[in-house]
C-alpha cells in the first residue's frame, strides 16, 4: 500500500464534521483531532516552520528549498480538514474494492445499501481501478482528506529525496471549508506563498480556475397570527407569503434545472409559522453581471410583496460570500498551464472546468494568494456513495511532487 493511501485510511477514521450552527471557529472542536495528528506527523517527517493555530485550528508548515533553489517562487498546497454535515462522518469504515469491474458494489448487505452503476454512469471510467468505499452508512471523507493525504505524502517524499530539486513549499490545512469559513482566520502573510493550489476535487485531470460568484440571502416574512375562526381581514399568513415569494423567482433558475456556468436561486431551508417565517437562500452565478442581476431580482420580489401586503412585511438581507476567482487567476495563467502540462506527463488529460460551488481558493485569490483547484481522486462527495480511486490519488500525489520541481526549474 502506498504512503498516500496509508495516510488517507488513517485520516478518514477521524470524525471532523463541521457545524454551521455553533457560531464558533472552528465550528467543532473535533477538527483539532486531525490537526494535532498532522502536526505530529509533520514534525516526524522533518518539516520546518510548523505553526499550529490552536485557537482557530489552522496548520501551517514548510518544506525547505533545496540547496541552490532558495530564489525559486514559494509554492503552496492547501486542503481542508473538515467534512460536510449532510451525511455522518463518524465511525467511517473504509474498504478497498480491488480491480473494480465497472458494475454495482454492495456496500452493506445487511442494510441493502448498493452503489448502483445505473445511478452513477460515470463509473465506467473507473473500471480496473482499486476503489476506496464505505459500508454505506457514512460518507468517506475524500472531500477533502484525499487532498490532505496527498499533500502530506508529497511533502514526506520530497523530504526523503533531497535529490529532487524544488523551491520552498508552504503547506496549509484549514477547518470549516464546508460551511464557507475555511479562510476566516487564515493568515496569508504567515503562509507567505507567492501562489498556491487547493487540492480538493474530482478525478485525475480536473483543474478549476473558475467559481461561482456567491451570496447568502435571508428572507424574513412578518405575518399576523389570529384565531382562524376570526381571521377574515385580519390574519396575515407569513408561510403563504413566503411561498408566494418563491413562486415569483424565475422557475428555471433553480439548481434542479441548471448546469455548467448557469446560475441559480436555491432555497436551502425554511422555518416558521403564521406569525413569522424565515427562509435561507443562496444565490449563485459565474457571470458577475448576472450575479448582480439575480440579487436585484431577489430584492424586487421582496419589494413587490411589501407593496402588496404593507411595508415591513418582507425583509430581504443579502450578503456576498465570495467572487469568481477567474477575475484574479486570468492574470496567472502559468498556474493552469503548468498543472495541465504535468497532468499530461502523467498520462492524464487536463479538464479545465468551472466549479459549481466554491473553494478556499476563491477567497484566498482575492486576498492576494492566486489559488486554483487541483484534482484529488475522490468522487460523489457529500454522499454515502462517496469513493476514492487509489490510482488517481497516487497520481495526484505525483502531480504535487512534479509541480514543486517544475516551479524551481528556472532557478535551479
Amino acid at each position: 500500500m502506498s504512503r498516500t493511501i496509508d495516510l488517507f485510511l488513517q485520516y478518514v477514521k477521524i470524525d471532523t464534521e463541521s457545524d454551521e450552527t455553533t457560531g464558533t471557529s472552528p465550528s467543532t472542536q473535533k477538527q483539532h483531532d486531525l490537526a494535532g495528528l498532522l502536526v505530529r506527523q509533520l514534525e516526524d517527517m522533518g518539516a520546518s516552520e510548523i505553526t499550529y493555530d490552536r485557537e482557530h485550528c489552522y496548520v501551517y508548515a514548510s518544506v525547505p528549498a533545496s540547496e541552490g533553489c532558495e530564489d525559486a517562487p514559494v509554492l503552496g498546497f492547501l486542503a481542508h480538514m473538515d467534512t460536510v454535515s449532510a451525511v455522518s462522518g463518524a465511525n467511517v469504515k473504509p474498504r478497498i474494492v480491488e480491480n473494480y469491474d465497472g458494475g454495482d458494489i454492495v456496500l452493506n448487505e445487511a442494510e441493502n445499501i448498493v452503489f448502483r452503476r445505473e445511478d452513477f454512469p460515470e463509473m465506467a471510467e473507473y473500471a480496473g481501478h482499486d476503489l476506496i468505499v464505505t459500508d454505506g452508512t457514512t460518507l468517506l471523507g475524500g472531500d477533502d482528506k484525499c487532498g490532505v493525504a496527498e499533500i502530506m505524502a508529497a511533502c514526506e517524499y520530497l523530504l526523503q529525496h533531497p535529490e529532487i530539486k524544488h523551491g520552498r513549499l508552504r503547506i496549509g490545512f484549514t477547518p470549516d471549508e464546508e460551511i464557507g469559513e475555511g479562510t476566516k482566520y487564515f493568515d496569508t502573510e504567515l503562509f507567505g506563498a507567492d501562489f498556491a493550489y487547493t487540492v480538493d476535487g474530482g478525478g485525475f485531470g480536473g483543474l478549476q480556475a473558475e467559481t461561482f460568484n456567491a451570496a447568502g440571502a435571508k428572507l424574513t416574512v412578518n405575518g399576523r397570527s389570529v384565531h382562524p375562526g376570526d381571521a377574515k381581514g385580519r390574519m396575515v399568513n407569513s408561510i403563504l407569503i413566503t411561498n408566494e415569494f418563491q413562486n415569483l423567482l424565475p422557475v428555471f433558475q433553480n439548481p434542479m434545472y441548471t448546469e455548467g456556468r448557469e446560475g441559480f436561486f436555491h432555497l436551502e431551508g425554511i422555518q416558521g409559522n403564521v406569525d413569522r417565517t424565515v427562509a435561507d437562500y443562496i444565490i449563485r452565478d459565474h457571470d458577475r453581471a448576472l450575479f448582480e442581476q439575480k440579487k436585484e431580482i431577489f430584492r424586487q420580489c421582496a419589494e413587490f410583496l411589501n407593496r402588496k401586503y404593507g411595508r415591513g412585511t418582507v425583509e430581504a438581507e443579502i450578503k456576498d460570500s465570495y467572487y469568481n476567482m477567474w477575475e484574479v487567476l486570468k492574470s496567472h495563467r502559468h498556474l493552469i498551464d503548468n498543472a495541465s502540462e504535468v497532468i499530461r506527463e502523467l498520462g492524464g488529460e487536463p479538464v479545465v472546468s468551472p466549479i459549481r460551488g466554491g473553494t478556499d481558493g476563491a477567497r484566498l485569490s482575492f486576498l492576494g494568494l492566486p489559488c486554483p483547484n487541483l484534482c484529488n481522486g475522490a468522487g460523489n462527495g457529500h454522499s454515502r456513495f462517496e469513493f476514492a480511486s487509489v490510482q488517481y490519488m497516487e497520481k495526484s500525489t505525483e502531480l504535487l511532487i512534479r509541480l514543486a520541481r517544475r516551479y524551481s526549474e528556472p532557478v535551479c
